[in-house]
C-alpha cells in the first residue's frame, strides 16, 4: 500500500475515468489493521480509538463477505437497537453507505433485516434483548461496540455462538473502542481470536481537522486519552475507586431475602436535554451486605415524571423508605414525591461532603465485597469506572452511595418487621 503523499501524488496523473472505481475499492483506500486478517481465525477483534475507523472496517467486513466470500445470513448485533439502525446500518460508514450501487442492501425497518442484491440477508438485534438470539442462525455476525453491551456483554455473546452454525466457517468481527469488560477479556484470551488495534491518530485525515489534536492537548496521554484515543486497553485506571475486578466480582444472579429496601434519588434541578440525569436506584440490605436492585436513572424529565418513576420503583421493590439528597431542592422534594403517591417514609439527606468523599467508604464496601449487583446495572457499572475521570456528573453514583451509606454506613436504617 502507497504512503498517503505518495499516493496523492499519484493519483493527480490518473484520468477521472480511472479514478472513480477507485472510490468504492476499499483495499485501495484502507489502512492495513482494517483490512481482513491472514489466518484460519473464527473472531476478529478491531479494538480502536475513538473515530479510529471501526465502524467502516465492520461494514466492509460485511460487504466482503456477502460479495465475495459467499457469507448468506448475518446477525449484526449493537448495544441497543437504535445504535444498530443508526451507526452500523445508516450512519456514515454503515452499511446502507458503502460499496457500489449494484452491491448495497436494502433496509426493512418492519422485519430489521438487510438484502443484498445476491440474496444475502442480514439481521439487527440489540445487545439488550440477548434472547432475540436464540432460534435464528447465521454464517457470519457484526458486533459493535461490545465493551458497552450490557452486563459485560457475555450473554449476548453466548447466545449469538449457539447461532453461529451455518456454512464451513462461520465468522465474527467485533469492533469497539476498548475497555476491560469480561467479554473483552474473554476474546483477547481466546486462541481463535485474531486482534488488531488502532489509535484517533491514524485516521485523523478523515476527522474535523484538529480534532485529534485538540483532545490530545486537552487529555494528555492520562488513562482516559490512552483509552479512547489510542485503543489501549486499560485495566485499572489512575486514581480511580472502583476497578474492573471489583465490578466483576460484584455481580449476582440471585437475590438473598432482604432485612431492608430503599429507594435512594440524587434530584435532577432542571429538564432540558443538557441537564443532569436524576439518579434513581434501589438497594437492599441483607446481614452485613448490600444489594444494588434496580437503577431506573433517568435524564431531562421534570420532577413530577422523575417522582413517578421512583414511585413505581418503589412499589416493584416494596421498598420501606426513600432517601433524598435535598442540597438543592430542600422541601420542595419531599413534595413533589409525595404528589407522586409516594406514602413511605421520605428521608431528605444532606451533605457539604465532595462526591468523591461520599464515595470512598461505598467504594471500600465494594473492596470487600459487601455490595453486590443485580443484572442489567451496565450504566451504573460504567459510571463507576469513569468516576473521576470525565467531567459528566455521576449520579447513578451519587444515588447508589446515599443508599449503600444509609443501610451499611449509618445506624439510622431499621430492620424491616414482617407481620404474619
Amino acid at each position: 500500500m502507497q504512503k498517503p503523499l505518495t499516493r496523492s501524488a499519484w493519483e493527480k496523473g490518473l484520468h477521472h475515468d480511472e479514478v472513480s472505481p477507485l472510490l468504492d475499492h476499499w483495499r485501495f483506500w484502507a489502512r492495513p489493521e482494517q483490512c481482513l486478517p491472514d489466518g484460519p481465525w473464527r473472531t476478529w477483534l478491531f479494538l480502536g480509538g475513538r473515530g479510529a475507523g471501526k465502524t467502516r472496517a465492520g461494514a466492509e467486513f460485511i460487504r466482503q463477505q456477502v460479495n465475495e466470500s459467499g457469507y448468506r445470513r448475518i446477525a449484526l448485533v449493537g448495544p441497543t437497537m437504535n445504535d444498530v439502525r443508526e451507526v452500523m446500518i445508516n450512519g456514515p460508514s454503515g452499511l446502507l453507505n458503502v460499496g457500489t450501487s449494484t452491491e448495497k442492501p436494502v433496509y426493512e425497518p418492519s422485519r430489521r433485516r438487510l438484502v443484498w442484491p445476491n440474496g444475502a440477508e442480514g439481521y439487527a438485534f440489540s445487545a439488550e434483548e440477548p434472547d432475540r438470539l436464540r432460534g435464528p442462525q447465521f454464517d457470519c455476525a457484526w458486533l459493535d461496540e461490545i465493551a458497552t453491551w450490557n452486563d459485560g456483554g457475555e450473554r449476548a455473546y453466548d447466545m449469538l455462538q449457539f447461532g453461529l452454525r451455518l456454512g464451513a466457517a462461520p465468522r465474527t468481527m467485533a469492533t469497539t473502542t476498548p475497555q476491560p469488560t469480561a467479554l473483552v477479556k474473554r476474546l483477547l484470551s481466546d486462541p481463535a481470536c485474531t486482534v488488531t488495534t488502532a489509535s484517533t491518530t491514524r485516521n485523523a485525515a478523515n476527522l474535523s481537522p484538529g480534532f485529534a489534536d485538540a483532545l490530545r492537548q486537552h487529555y494528555g496521554h492520562s488513562t482516559l486519552a490512552r483509552q479512547e484515543l489510542d485503543g489501549e486497553l486499560i485495566e485499572d485506571r489512575d486514581g480511580a475507586l472502583w476497578s474492573q475486578s471489583m465490578i466483576d466480582n460484584c455481580r449476582r444472579t440471585e437475590m438473598p431475602e432482604l432485612d431492608r429496601i430503599v429507594v435512594a434519588v440524587d434530584p435532577a434541578t432542571t429538564s432540558h436535554a443538557a441537564s443532569d440525569a436524576c439518579g434513581i436506584v434501589a438497594v437492599g440490605k441483607a446481614g452485613d451486605r448490600a444489594f444494588v436492585l434496580a437503577d431506573e436513572t433517568t435524564q431531562g424529565q421534570p420532577p413530577q415524571i422523575w417522582a413517578t418513576v421512583v414511585a413505581d420503583l418503589a412499589r416493584r421493590t416494596s421498598a420501606d423508605e426513600v432517601i433524598a439528597e435535598a442540597n438543592q431542592g430542600g422541601e420542595m422534594i419531599r413534595t413533589v414525591l409525595q404528589a407522586a403517591g409516594i406514602n413511605l417514609a421520605i428521608r431528605l439527606v444532606h451533605t457539604s461532603q465532595s462526591k468523591v468523599r461520599r464515595a470512598s467508604p461505598v467504594a471500600a464496601l465494594y473492596a470487600t465485597g459487601r455490595v453486590k449487583h443485580s443484572p442489567g446495572l451496565g450504566d451504573l457499572e460504567k459510571e463507576l469506572l469513569d468516576f473521576g475521570l470525565t467531567r459528566k456528573s455521576p449520579n447513578r453514583l451519587d444515588a447508589m452511595v446515599w443508599g449503600v451509606s444509609h443501610l451499611l454506613l449509618t445506624s439510622n436504617a431499621t430492620p424491616r418487621i414482617a407481620l404474619i
